[in-house]
Formats: structure tokens, sequence, C-alpha cells
């Protein structure tokens, strides 16, 4: 799944943000722009995200282009409810998401929240998911008003850890079999940031919400 962080908007964004249930705001990253899934998307996510070694640590995605189709309707239903916001991650020079960074709330508003992401194999080692990462990170701390954002990565799963510990998130612990996957339960590792974290790392612009 998933260091040190910053970002700091620009005057538009308190419009912008003003009603993410009805539209996501549109993100950028370095290397990516960030929005609400479409249809459109979901040949491209289909082939991508069940590749075996995407799928291997993630919740079975869907299995066919209508089962993702499926999947866009669903998300968009439960961000109008206020309980979910999912990123399409849209590289620089594409139409169509490559990855997808999931939050829900634990908590109602949102005090409380998880996150989860998968992205294209082809796009790891890059930084895209870094800086899409962060991007999120600013929108729902600063901007949705989350206080404590959890992630929870097989133990086993040595790139999701390394990535969340370099995006700044602390090991809160061990979560013995709690994930279970293809009829295995594996152990997985309780990541937290909170929005304290955040506000002490912020120091130097990364992104921008239009």
């Amino acid at each position: 799944m998933n260091g040190r962080m910053g970002a700091q908007m620009g005057p538009r964004i308190g419009t912008a943000t003003a009603d993410w249930r009805v539209s996501l705001p549109v993100l950028r990253a370095k290397g990516a722009t960030l929005r609400e899934l479409r249809p459109s998307d979901a040949p491209s996510l289909m082939a991508l995200l069940t590749a075996e070694e995407v799928s291997r640590f993630i919740s079975p995605p869907p299995a066919t282009i209508q089962g993702f189709e499926r999947f866009v309707a669903w998300t968009l239903h439960e961000q109008a409810c206020g309980r979910y916001i999912c990123f399409g991650i849209v590289p620089d020079g594409y139409e169509d998401a490559v990855g997808i960074i999931q939050v829900r709330q634990l908590e109602p508003n949102f005090g409380t929240a998880e996150w989860g992401f998968a992205i294209g194999s082809a796009f790891w080692g890059t930084g895209l998911f870094q800086a899409s990462a962060t991007a999120v990170m600013q929108f729902v701390f600063e901007y949705v008003g989350v206080h404590r954002l959890e992630a929870r990565a097989a133990v086993a799963n040595g790139r999701g850890n390394a990535a969340l510990r370099k995006l700044g998130a602390a090991s809160e612990g061990l979560l013995r079999k709690s994930f279970l996957i293809r009829g295995e339960y594996l152990d997985q590792v309780l990541w937290s940031i909170v929005a304290d974290d955040w506000l002490f790392a912020t120091s130097a612009p990364l992104g921008n919400v239009h």
C-alpha cells in the first residue's frame, strides 16, 4: 500500500471542496490528476487491478468490466451519502484511471477514516502513488475534516507497508489473522496518521485542487 509530505492550497479551495458529496474536486499531484471515477474507467481498472501482483493483498476486485462499472456506480452513491470517497488516479497523458485511492468513514462525519489503494504495477516505483496519496491526504485532513486516518496492510505486503511508512504513517500494532483472502487469514499491520502529524509535516507546496 503506502513520507514526509507537504502541501498548500490556493484560494479557490474552499469553494471547490464545499460539497464533495455532490462532486469531488479535481486534485493535481505531480504527474497525475485525481478525480471521480467514471464508467469509462472500467476497462482500464479491470486490466490493471485484477493482475495477480496487484490483487494479491487486496479484497478481490470485480471480475468483469460490468462489475467495475457497478463498482463505479456504487462509489458515487456512497459519496452522495457522505460515507465514502474514491479518487481515480489518472497519469499525465492518460484519459482513464490506472488506480484508485479510497477513503471511508469509520465514525460519522469522517472524524476517523480508513483508506486503501491499488494502482497498476506498471506505475510502481515511479513516484506517482506517493504524490497522489499525498494530495488525497491534504484533501481529507484540510477540507473533509478527518482527524485520524487509518490503514491496514498485510504483514507480507512489504511494498504496501514501506509506502505507508514513507507517507509518514505510524505503525500501531499487529492485527492477528484479521484479513481473509483466498481462504487464508493473514496478519495485518495497523497504521495511522493523525491531523496533528499532517499539520506539523506540511511545509512546502505540492498539489492544487481545481
